[in-house]
């Protein structure tokens, strides 16, 4: 699984960060969300996924590894 963040639609909602902040955070000055890790640890993908699904700027996006 690969992570990638679109700062351009981030509204700094929080909850990316509220539901994984091993994954993600937010810079102090805007609120835009920033990745802390792009591969997130096999204890964190399905928390990141959540994040992705509550994202209201659906600015999340998830690559899933190729099986």
């Amino acid at each position: 699984m690969k992570l990638t963040v679109d700062e351009g639609k981030c509204v700094a909602a929080g909850l990316c960060v509220m539901t994984d902040d091993v994954v993600f955070d937010q810079d102090e000055a805007t609120g835009i969300v920033t990745l802390l890790t792009d591969e997130p640890a096999p204890a964190n993908r399905e928390s990141a996924r959540e994040a992705a699904r509550i994202c209201p700027a659906v600015a999340i996006t998830i690559h899933e590894d190729a099986q």
